[in-house]
C-alpha cells in the first residue's frame, strides 16, 4: 500500500489489491487512479492529467527524479483518506511507470517495507528479529528503526531508491549531507558494541545489484565505505512493484 504519513506513525503493510490500497491498522481503502504525468511544479508537486482535467498531486520523496518525471509517463495518483485544510494537494504520486516496469516514488515507505518483511522472516541477516521501535534517536541522528531479537538489537537506516542504470541501483540521486551524517552515526554505533546496518530498498524490480553513485555524491560513497569497513553492514533489496503490490523482495549484490 501506498503510505501516508499518519500510517506511517502506526505501521502499515505495503500491499495493494484490485487496484486499492488496504492499510493494516486503521481501516482505509484508497483507490488507485490512473493519470498522466505532465510536468513537476516544485519539489513536492506535480502536474498530473486524469480524465483529461488537470490534478495536483504530492510527490512524497525529494529527489530528483529526472529520469522517471517525463512528460506524458503513466503513473498512478492515491487519494489520502483524509485530506488536511491546509494541504494544496489533492493526492499523492504513488506509482510511475519507466522502461517498462512499475517504480514506487513514496519515499516514506522503506522503514515499513523492511519492518514487515523482517516480520515475515525472510529477510535472512535479521532472521528472529522483530521491529522495536520506530524513528530512534542516536548520537546526532534520528535513525529509521531498532530491531530487537534474541541475538540482540540493532540500529537500522533504510533507504529510498529510484534510480536503476542498465541493472545497476545508484544511491543517491543528488547530494545528501544527512545520509553521511546517518552512516558516519550508525559507524559510532558499532564502535560503542552495537550492531547497526543500513538497507538500500529498491522501489522497483529492475535491479541486479546496487552501488553508491559516486558520480553524484563521492561523499556519501566515501562515507559508506568507511562506515562498511567500521563494521557497519551494508545491505541492498530490490522490491516487487506491481499496480496491486508492493514489497521487499529479493537481496542483490553490493558493489562497494
Amino acid at each position: 500500500m501506498y503510505g501516508l504519513p499518519d500510517c506511517v506513525a502506526t505501521g502499515y503493510k505495503a500491499r495493494c489489491h484490485a487496484a486499492q490500497a488496504i492499510m493494516r491498522g486503521p481501516s482505509a481503502v484508497m483507490p488507485l487512479m490512473p493519470a498522466t504525468f505532465v510536468r513537476r511544479l516544485n519539489r513536492f508537486a506535480a502536474l498530473c492529467r486524469v480524465n483529461g482535467g488537470d490534478v495536483l498531486a504530492h510527490v512524497p520523496n525529494s529527489g530528483r527524479l529526472g529520469e522517471l518525471f517525463v512528460s506524458g509517463a503513466s503513473c498512478l495518483l492515491v487519494q489520502p483518506p483524509r485530506l488536511d485544510a491546509a494541504r494544496k494537494t489533492s493526492c499523492d504520486l504513488a506509482l510511475v511507470r519507466y522502461g517498462g516496469v512499475w517504480v514506487c516514488m513514496d519515499a516514506r515507505l522503506p522503514a515499513r517495507l523492511f519492518a514487515e518483511a523482517v516480520k515475515r522472516g525472510v529477510v535472512a541477516p535479521f532472521s528472529g528479529m522483530s521491529a522495536a521501535r520506530f524513528e530512534v534517536t542516536y548520537a546526532d541522528s534520528r535513525l529509521d528503526l531498532l530491531l530487537d531479537g534474541p541475538s540482540g538489537q540493532c540500529l537500522v537506516e533504510t533507504k529510498c531508491m529510484t534510480l536503476v542504470r542498465d541493472g545497476l541501483a545508484l544511491f543517491p540521486d543528488a547530494p545528501i549531507q544527512r545520509g553521511r551524517r546517518h552512516v558516519g552515526t550508525l559507524a559510532q554505533a558499532v564502535q560503542s558494541g552495537l550492531r547497526a546496518a543500513v538497507v538500500f530498498v529498491i522501489q522497483r524490480t529492475d535491479a541486479e545489484a546496487f552501488a553508491p553513485n559516486d558520480a553524484t555524491d563521492m561523499g556519501f560513497g566515501d562515507a559508506l565505505r568507511r562506515a562498511a569497513k567500521r563494521g557497519v553492514e551494508v545491505y541492498a533489496y530490490r522490491c516487487l512493484v506491481a499496480a496491486d503490490e508492493v514489497r521487499l523482495d529479493t537481496r542483490v549484490s553490493v558493489r562497494l
